[in-house]
C-alpha cells in the first residue's frame, strides 16, 4: 500500500529590499534621493559644497548610508526630519502601478516581507504607488533597526511594532565632527579607527540579524531579494539565501541574479512548486503545513 507524503517547501519567508529592487532605477528616486541628500548637508549641516562628492563617497563606502555615516563622524540632526527633507521631495509620481508584480507576490504561497533602510513613510509611499501595498506582511524600515528611545523600549523584542516606534528621533550632540576626508589622505589611513555609528542599517550584518529576529525569521529558510551586491553578500554571510536584483550575472555572494523583478517566475519556479506530495510503500506520520495569510 502506498502512503503520501509532504515534502517541506525550501523557503518560508521571502525578505525584499524595496528601492531599485521592486522598482527599476530608472525611475530616477535614487538620482533624486542623492541630490536631496546633498542639498540637505549644505542647507541643514553647513557642509561646505566643495567637500560634498568625496564626503558622500567616503560616509556611503564605510558606513553603508550616508545617513549613518553623518551620524558617526558628528553631526547631529532630527532623524525624523532628514527622512522628510530627503524623501519627501522625491518625483513619486515616477512609480506606476505594477499588476504583473503584483500579480507574481499575490500568486507565491510564502511568507514575504519587506526590508529597507528608508523610512516608513516613504516605504509606504512607494508600495501604495506600486500597488503592492498589501502584499507583504510587514515591513522591516529605518524605525524598526533605530528605536528613539531605547530606555523605554521593551526588553521583549517581539513587542516592538513592526514599522518602528512612532517616538520622536532621537538627538545626541557631539560638538566634534571626525575630518573623514583629511583622515583617508594619510598613507596609512585605514577604516580600523573611523568612529561608529549609532545607526543600524544594512549592510551591517548585525543589522540583519537583528532584523530577522525582529521579525521571526529563519535566515536558513529566507531568500533575500536586494539590489546592492554588499547587502547580497552580508545577507550572505548570516545563513541567506541570495537574489541579486537589476543585474544578469551573478556575483560573490549570490544565489540568483534577475535583471528584473518581473522574471522571478522564470528564474526561480521552484517557488511556486509549493508542497510536493511523494507516494511511498513506508508508512510516514502527515507533515503539518502552515498556511501564511496577507496582512
Amino acid at each position: 500500500m502506498e502512503y503520501m507524503q509532504v515534502q517541506t517547501p525550501k523557503y518560508d519567508c521571502l525578505l525584499f529590499d524595496l528601492d531599485d529592487t521592486l522598482y527599476p532605477l530608472s525611475t530616477g528616486l535614487q538620482a533624486a534621493v542623492l541630490t536631496n541628500i546633498q542639498a540637505y548637508m549644505i542647507e541643514k549641516l553647513g557642509v561646505e559644497e566643495s567637500k560634498i562628492p568625496d564626503l558622500c563617497d567616503l560616509l556611503y563606502k564605510n558606513y553603508g548610508t550616508t545617513m549613518s555615516g553623518l551620524r558617526a563622524i558628528g553631526y547631529d540632526f532630527d532623524y525624523d526630519e532628514y527622512h522628510s527633507f530627503v524623501h519627501g521631495r522625491l518625483p513619486y509620481e515616477n512609480l506606476k502601478p505594477d499588476p504583473v508584480l503584483r500579480s507574481l507576490l499575490l500568486s507565491l504561497p510564502i511568507r514575504k516581507v519587506i526590508f529597507t533602510n528608508a523610512d516608513r513613510v516613504h516605504a509606504v509611499k512607494a508600495l501604495t504607488k506600486l500597488g503592492l501595498e498589501d502584499c507583504f506582511e510587514g515591513i522591516l524600515c529605518f524605525e524598526t533597526l533605530n528605536p528613539t528611545h531605547k530606555n523605554t523600549a521593551s526588553d521583549d523584542e517581539d513587542d516592538i511594532e513592526f514599522l518602528g516606534s512612532t517616538e520622536p528621533s532621537r538627538r545626541c550632540s557631539n560638538p566634534e565632527i571626525f575630518d573623514i576626508i583629511a583622515h583617508f589622505l594619510k598613507p596609512d589611513a585605514g577604516s580600523a579607527n573611523l568612529p561608529k555609528t549609532p545607526i543600524i542599517c544594512k549592510p551591517s550584518e548585525s543589522a540583519i540579524e537583528r532584523a530577522l529576529k525582529i521579525a521571526n525569521i529563519d535566515p536558513h529558510r529566507t531568500l533575500f531579494f536586494e539590489d546592492s551586491v554588499r547587502n547580497i553578500q552580508s545577507g550572505k554571510r548570516v545563513g541567506l539565501d541570495t537574489v541579486l536584483v537589476g543585474k544578469s550575472q551573478r556575483v560573490k555572494g549570490s544565489d540568483y541574479a534577475l535583471e528584473s523583478i518581473h522574471n522571478l517566475r522564470e528564474a526561480i519556479p521552484e517557488l511556486w512548486e509549493g508542497d510536493k506530495v511523494t507516494y511511498t510503500g513506508v508508512a510516514v506520520e502527515a507533515a503539518s503545513v502552515t498556511a501564511y495569510s496577507l496582512a
